[in-house]
């Protein structure tokens, strides 16, 4: 209906208060989502309604406001801050004259650009082809198809008809595609299980700084800005942290309020990595005045994928914004709970490691394991666990290996297998920098 601009698209902005007037901190967001998609505000219109109007969701005055404002600062689209249903948007496109996107049209377009990896693409497509599938208005009754003869006049299949078709056989389509990738993604996972390295993920509402704390930990060259939705895909590496075996991180898609429950839908296996997480790094932009109402926004959307039970470390990000010192802070049993850290300054860092190291504490232990013939089933486990550093062959068979292993993955292996469980040469001391990358893949001998 309306031309889509070559160049960046003037946006007014529309954020109506239900109750009550809007939040500052909204219409911030909702700028930068904006600028996020590539549009650029401006103008504002704000107001207040005790309850959504059924036509327009805002009042038929401040309809007509929004369509001269439009007009006097030449806006090309109009960004409402609301879920429209398809009958508000239509009203007040053909009301307007310019083309209307809500609130989940604003981010399925932002996840459209933000996409990389070929999973990514197909579930940011079937989002929005399923949002759309509410929003096909009738018309183009001139290609309806007639047939002739009795019994066969009147109209055929209409175009809205053939675009619906179209729609839901490209959605069966997608659905296929990405239950093949969530099984090859299950797979994945199943091979990490085979080698038991504990995991964390990194959750936290957009722009906290997951991706930025992300590299700096592990060395890892993921997509990082001060935008919203900088990265989507999720990213998974090795972290070795000092005296501690090394563990999985993954950093996994930032949340915000009211998101689409069509990309809550489409991201539901790349959200498994959270699920499948012993711990949530709960990243929290400490400089931020609604970050009380960030967190809440984020351990709803985790219960909502059935990730609300797994233990949570909250690591409040970008101190040094706030002028304060990094410092943990422990519960009354003792447990820690907050890390104050800056991931752009690589303050309190240290401290974070060593509440990782904590959490999935157990001793890293250096010591030589003599092996029988007959224990060839133990040598391969600890090459799948990366464990050996040096072999040797033993005098009338079996083997001498060289370990570096958790301590507590040593007494489950002797356990298992019947080993005498050797006495340690020392605890491994960690050498040089903590933070060390590899692929978070099994390996075998």
């Amino acid at each position: 209906m309306f031309d889509r601009p070559r160049s960046g698209e003037r946006a007014l902005l529309v954020r109506i208060g239900v109750g009550g007037p809007p939040a500052p901190a909204d219409l911030e967001e909702l700028s930068a989502l904006a600028s996020s998609a590539g549009a650029v505000p401006v103008g504002t219109i704000t107001g207040s309604r005790q309850r959504p109007d059924p036509r327009f969701y805002m009042g038929s005055g401040k309809a007509d406001e929004v369509k001269a404002r439009a007009e006097e600062l030449s806006a090309d689209v109009i960004l409402v801050d609301h879920a429209l249903s398809p009958s508000q948007e239509r009203n007040l496109e053909k009301h307007i004259g310019r083309r209307v996107l809500d609130r989940s049209g604003l981010i399925l377009d932002i996840f459209a650009q933000r996409a990389r990896s070929h999973e990514g693409k197909l579930q940011v497509e079937l989002a929005q082809l399923k949002h759309l599938q509410t929003r096909l208005v009738r018309g183009w009754t001139h290609l309806e198809r007639q047939k002739g003869g009795i019994g066969m006049r009147g109209p055929g299949e209409t175009q809205l008809e053939s675009d619906r078709r179209l729609i839901a056989n490209r959605v069966r389509t997608l659905t296929r595609r990405l239950e093949k990738l969530g099984l090859q993604r299950d797979t994945g996972r199943q091979t990490r299980k085979e080698v038991p390295i504990p995991g964390a993920a990194l959750v936290g509402y957009t722009n906290a700084g997951k991706s930025t704390l992300f590299n700096v930990l592990t060395g890892a060259q993921s997509y990082a800005a001060d935008q919203l939705f900088a990265t989507l895909d999720p990213t998974v590496r090795r972290l070795k942290l000092p005296h501690c075996p090394e563990i999985v991180l993954a950093d996994t898609v930032g949340f915000v309020r009211d998101l689409p429950h069509e990309l809550v839908a489409a991201f539901r296996s790349t959200l498994l990595e959270a699920r499948e997480a012993q711990l949530h790094l709960h990243v929290i932009d400490a400089a931020d005045p609604e970050r009380s109402e960030h967190v809440a926004t984020v351990n709803e959307v985790l219960a909502g994928i059935g990730a609300g039970e797994v233990p949570q470390l909250e690591v409040y990000n970008k101190v040094d914004l706030l002028g304060e010192a990094p410092r943990v802070e422990r519960d009354e049993a003792g447990t820690i709970r907050r890390v104050w850290v800056s991931a752009a300054t690589g303050a309190g860092l240290d401290l974070l490691a060593g509440a990782l190291a904590e959490r999935f504490g157990s001793r890293l232990l250096r010591l030589v394991l003599p092996l029988g013939p007959s224990h060839g089933r133990a040598r391969a486990e600890l090459y799948r666990r990366e464990a050996v550093l040096a072999e040797q062959v033993a005098e009338g068979g079996g083997w001498l290996l060289e370990l570096e292993i958790a301590e507590r993955d040593l007494v489950e292996l002797c356990r298992r297998e019947g080993l005498e469980r050797p006495v340690p040469d020392a605890p491994c001391v960690a050498q040089g920098a903590f933070l060390q990358s590899a692929p978070a893949a099994a390996t075998s001998p």
